[in-house]
């Protein structure tokens, strides 16, 4: 087979192993997507694969193995899965929801510099740094951040009064 061009390989070869792969798979895109790896695994080597006597076996080989070790890492994932306990976080609160959408109005550098120094507790420093600004910038930025941030939850606490 050794005459045998790749493209005529693949258009003999192709259809079939799906079929096979599906069926062992029971997921379409997950057999194509294993036949189609076992091919290119073979178009890299074709050299050597052509010469065989039963390339097309070769291929069935690495596809099967291909789908099995998927297999195999889904069963462990999902024993892994079974094993940890799923913790449901409770839903934000109207406080949390205003400050986000607060936050989200503020310009990126503000934003940025009042989540890294109130959230995630850096200095200035290392905000100046990280952000590659001087210290005074990022202090201008914080108390801007602060300065709108609190006009905007004043706003959104009169909105909620109001209604």
């Amino acid at each position: 087979m050794s005459g045998l061009e790749f493209e005529e390989f693949y258009a003999a070869y192709f259809q079939p192993l799906t079929i096979q792969l599906y069926a062992y798979t029971g997921d379409l895109a997950a057999a194509q997507d294993v036949v189609q790896e076992a091919f290119c695994r073979a178009l890299s080597r074709w050299r050597r694969v052509s010469t065989l006597d039963e390339p097309g076996a070769w291929v069935r080989h690495v596809a099967w193995n291909l789908a099995t070790s998927q297999w195999r890492r889904a069963r462990l994932a999902a024993r892994f899965a079974r094993g940890h306990r799923e913790e449901h976080a409770p839903s934000p609160g109207p406080e949390r929801v205003a400050l986000a959408a607060a936050l989200a109005k503020l310009p990126a550098p503000q934003r940025r510099a009042v989540i890294l120094y109130y959230l995630a507790d850096l200095p200035v420093s290392e905000i100046a740094a990280q952000e590659g600004a001087p210290e005074g910038t990022v202090k201008s930025w914080l108390h801007r951040g602060r300065v709108a941030l609190a006009a905007e939850l004043t706003e959104t606490e009169k909105g909620a009064h109001r209604d």
